[in-house]
């Protein structure tokens, strides 16, 4: 077990009907935490980053740190730039070793979506790389700096778009939304599964911190095989290390933040059941 394609995880998610978890990352102690869970429950896992995290977390730090922590996994661990914004960031994630790539033209009108998207798909081929991209507009940013209003995935679009891209996988906007909900998700499952029987490839739902445990399981039930978690484990950390009595020394402090990041990647894994599937 070892880094491995992204594309090699969702086809055997999808062949046994379950989900992965890609969980976002910020430094070596949420890395450490991830594949410690994964390890412990037996299952794949996606590390991630993206684009607009760079600018806390730089790719030519981060990005070989995941690569060798994949490496040395006892699991099979995909490593993916997520959000890709620009080619020069997406061409150094995958000279890096990242083994998938996402390219984020959801905010482009369809034509010029589908034309960068193909442009995109063409330079990970020649990594041997997973590309992931999305159709319609997830709510929110990544980074929450955006309030951005969520378009539903068109399924005839979708057609078109998988069709004329040649991707692996498409991120969907179905009523997710990135960061913490306002109120419960009201998450559009006929739409889900619609797009699903359009298209023959994996389904993504982003914006997965804060959706409930049944709405996972139906969500996987009708087609969705990725499914992204950045704002609860970022949250499980800070909380974490602010309770309790302060800290006496660094490295207490640094054990805490591996467990804090490791329960929430062990709590969605139980949720999306993969557990086990290694």
């Amino acid at each position: 077990m070892t880094l491995v394609r992204m594309k090699e995880i969702l086809t055997h998610a999808e062949e046994h009907h379950y989900g992965v978890g890609a969980f976002s990352v910020a430094n070596m102690e949420m890395v450490i935490g991830a594949i410690r869970a994964a390890e412990e429950l037996r299952s794949p896992l996606i590390l991630q980053i993206a684009e607009v995290r760079l600018k806390h977390s730089p790719l030519s730090i981060i990005g070989p740190m995941m690569v060798a922590a994949a490496k040395a996994a006892q699991i099979p661990v995909a490593v993916h730039f997520d959000h890709g914004l620009t080619e020069e960031k997406i061409r150094e994630a995958l000279e890096i070793g990242f083994t998938s790539i996402m390219y984020d033209g959801s905010h482009d009108e369809l034509e010029k979506n589908i034309a960068e998207t193909k442009k995109m798909t063409a330079l990970a081929r020649r990594y041997g790389a997973t590309v992931e991209a999305e159709l319609g507009q997830v709510g929110g940013s990544e980074d929450g700096s955006v309030d951005l209003e969520i378009l539903l995935t068109s399924v005839e679009e979708a057609k078109r778009f998988v069709a004329e891209t040649g991707i692996d996988a498409l991120a969907i906007a179905i009523g997710n939304a990135h960061g913490m909900y306002k109120g419960d998700p009201c998450l559009r499952f006929d739409r889900l599964e619609e797009v699903d029987q359009a298209v023959e490839i994996p389904l993504v739902l982003h914006g997965g911190s804060g959706i409930s445990e049944d709405d996972f399981r139906k969500s996987i039930n009708l087609g969705i095989r990725k499914i992204n978690v950045a704002t609860a484990t970022f949250h499980n950390v800070v909380n974490a290390v602010n309770t309790g009595r302060p800290f006496s020394d660094y490295f207490s402090y640094h054990e805490r933040v591996i467990e804090a990041a490791a329960e929430s990647v062990k709590r969605h894994m139980r949720m999306f059941q993969s557990v086990g599937r290694v």
